[in-house]
């Protein structure tokens, strides 16, 4: 008699274990590593088994960042609703959460503004009636490349153009130098003609100019 009813109960055990088993709940990582640049923005996926008889009344999603410094809280749902205050101020304002696609088993975290800081380990908790489980992923944020500035060519100063007053001085006197210049070649001939006159009266010399 009791033999049979020890072998009763291992068969219930064994329905229950293999029931467990079929109806596992389990959280998975869209994508197990992610790489992006600093001040460029970012979505962190996470898949977890949905059932029917839930609702988002009955969801809890914990996700933190673990680094080897510290552990910060990314976001928090507590059975359906948000829960702000929770956040670590290094996320405050950056992080948003799809809540419409929550139902549909999937949850969907955008990360804006992104810091060097931010690279870690992300974990992901979903705690529901039927099931809790957790799933990661990492996130490696390099820092943002500085382009350098071309340099500007080096513009030398033009020289000063002269004034209207230097550019009339200069003017002026070239005209004098000019005038000096053919009022000695005409006296210039014109001693030489008289020379070449007087000196054929006498007699004495011929000179051909």
């Amino acid at each position: 008699m009791e033999t049979r009813e020890k072998m009763i109960c291992w068969i219930l055990l064994l329905i229950n274990l293999t029931s467990c088993v079929c109806g596992t709940f389990v959280v998975n990582v869209t994508q197990t590593s992610y790489q992006a640049e600093e001040n460029h923005n970012i979505t962190l996926e996470w898949t977890f088994t949905t059932n029917t008889d839930s609702s988002l009344n009955s969801l809890s999603v914990y996700c933190e960042l673990i680094t080897d410094q510290k552990v910060s809280v990314l976001y928090y749902l507590h059975e359906g609703v948000t829960v702000p205050q929770s956040q670590d101020e290094q996320f405050k304002g950056r992080v948003q959460c799809d809540k419409d696609v929550l139902r549909e088993g999937q949850i969907r975290l955008h990360v804006s503004r992104l810091r060097t800081e931010d690279s870690g380990l992300y974990l992901c908790e979903v705690n529901t009636t039927y099931g809790v489980s957790y799933s990661e992923c990492r996130l490696s944020v390099t820092a943002a490349v500085v382009e350098a500035k071309p340099q500007r060519p080096t513009v030398r100063p033009q020289p000063e153009s002269p004034q209207p007053e230097r550019r009339g001085r200069i003017g002026l006197y070239v005209g004098l130098t000019a005038v000096l210049l053919a009022v000695c070649v005409g006296l210039c001939s014109a001693s030489c003609h008289c020379f070449t006159k007087s000196a054929d009266k006498k007699g004495n010399v011929s000179v051909a100019v």
